[in-house]
């Protein structure tokens, strides 16, 4: 399993995907802006789910160019890695949001899109590191 955040400073989107299926699906939000809740929170999510690693979306702009608010998902990472002791990596998040509004038909209502973001983070997280059981 591994687990994928879409992280904001008012909610988390958050997915979960199965490693041998490479495929990826909404798991829920974290509408919290204290960080302690927001991490307790994020616990309950890793204890349940024992994911065995954690993918963090990483805001660009469209040019490839590193996004202001990089260096907060960076932090959220660090403190991922520091509380829970597993592997962080990070996901070009740059259309991710956009592309989950997308999907849900115009259904823009934040917390879904959230959720249905840090999906496809995940999804292409799994689809640039494609597992050897998957046939090509």
């Amino acid at each position: 399993m591994v687990m994928a955040f879409d992280f904001g400073l008012k909610r988390i989107g958050v997915a979960i995907g199965e490693t041998l299926l490479a495929s990826a699906r909404p798991l829920t939000i974290i509408e919290d802006e204290v960080n302690e809740r927001r991490f307790a929170a994020i616990g309950k999510l890793i204890a349940e789910w024992q994911p065995a690693r954690l993918v963090v979306g990483l805001p660009r702009h469209v040019d490839g160019s590193e996004h202001a608010f990089a260096a907060r998902c960076d932090r959220f990472a660090r403190q991922l890695a520091g509380r829970f002791g597993l592997p962080v990596e990070f996901a070009d998040e740059r259309f991710s949001s956009c592309a989950a509004a997308s999907q849900l038909g115009g259904d823009k209502r934040q917390a879904r899109v959230d959720a249905a973001a840090a999906a496809i983070i995940l999804q292409d997280w799994f689809d640039q590191h494609a597992h050897p059981a998957r046939s090509h």
